[in-house]
């Protein structure tokens, strides 16, 4: 059986990726692609690096059935889109941060500047879409908030020490991302001659993926919600996060104690791997990996992880259609196991 899938959006960033990843997926072909300032254009047209997909159309709506859609619309807009396609029993994936916070009034704060969630009734159950940490409950969701690409990144790398409980409530994430992270729409001072041999912290202390982190970190232990304070960086490159994490060790371990701890942890994970040496962005360019790399530092009593991942595929695409596999009962690597790009 092949699945119909649709996108709505395709013209940003994100559900351009999702074209992208899945041309060849093995057990699940788009037959809906919405984009309204494009409506009515070939998407090769649009797009010409999509060109295989020859004469598929964009169109205004969603035009035809289909099993499962992903909502790469802004936040705020993107919920509203999806309510009448979960009402029809469609399954939504939602990669804007709509569904990301349980709570209504988490939403309105970090962001809805100030207005209330467009469908709150459906936040009860929409399932937090990390597969690393929610698997059998994304099998059997028929709504999934996908990650924030700052929070898959600083969650990944902080999960197996935060739910083994050697690290203390305190936590520092220093995060670095590419200028894709802003989206396409973004406008703004993303211009060469804006980010160029430039690096700038923003929102700091004050950015929304600093509650989905605190959020997702609290369910993985019982006792008082770590307190996340995450500073993220803009920095001359098109794609990629890196996330430095700090947190003080609540015990002594050792660095042997803490790698198998994490390799342990995720063992069954197909696309988060734990590395002998500090990870490089580059080496998750253009494919479906987290690496993460936990270090000791015993002199002062911290650890430091690290991880990084492609921020439009794991941080945003790919992570949509790994969802999309597990939702599906497809095997949850297909149509993504390809290697990185490098150089």
């Amino acid at each position: 059986m092949t699945y119909r899938i649709g996108i709505i959006n395709v013209t940003g960033y994100a559900g351009m990726e999702a074209a992208r990843l899945l041309w060849k997926h093995p057990g699940a072909r788009i037959v809906a692609a919405t984009g309204r300032s494009l409506a009515g254009k070939r998407l090769g047209d649009a797009f010409p690096h999509l060109a295989l997909y020859g004469d598929f159309t964009i169109t205004e709506e969603i035009e035809t059935d289909v099993d499962i859609v992903f909502s790469a619309l802004p936040t705020g807009e993107s919920a509203k889109a999806c309510a009448p396609l979960i009402a029809q029993g469609v399954k939504c994936i939602d990669i804007a941060a709509d569904f990301r916070l349980r709570e209504p009034g988490a939403f309105e704060q970090w962001i809805g500047g100030g207005k209330p969630h467009p469908m709150p009734e459906l936040l009860s159950e929409a399932v937090y879409g990390l597969p690393e940490l929610n698997r059998d409950r994304i099998r059997e969701a028929r709504v999934v908030a996908n990650p924030g690409c700052y929070p898959a990144t600083s969650i990944l790398a902080l999960a197996p020490a935060v739910a083994a409980g050697i690290v203390g409530p305190q936590i520092v994430v220093d995060a670095k991302s590419g200028i894709s992270g802003a989206g396409r729409g973004s406008g703004g001072t993303f211009g060469f001659g804006d980010v160029n041999e430039d690096v700038s912290a923003y929102k700091i202390a004050n950015h929304n993926h600093q509650p989905e982190i605190q959020q997702e970190l609290a369910g993985l232990r019982e006792g008082p919600a770590p307190k996340v304070t995450f500073v993220p960086h803009l920095i001359p490159m098109t794609r990629g996060i890196h996330a430095t994490c700090y947190a003080p060790l609540a015990r002594p371990v050792t660095q042997a104690e803490v790698t198998g701890l994490y390799r342990d942890f995720y063992r069954d994970a197909p696309f988060t791997n734990v590395t002998e040496a500090p990870p490089h962005t580059k080496h998750t360019l253009g494919n479906n990996m987290c690496l993460v790399h936990p270090v000791v530092d015993e002199r002062n009593g911290m650890l430091v992880a690290v991880g990084v991942l492609d921020n439009l595929v794991k941080g945003a695409a790919g992570q949509a259609i790994e969802n999309m596999n597990l939702m599906l009962g497809l095997d949850q690597p297909a149509g993504l196991d390809h290697p990185a790009m490098f150089p």
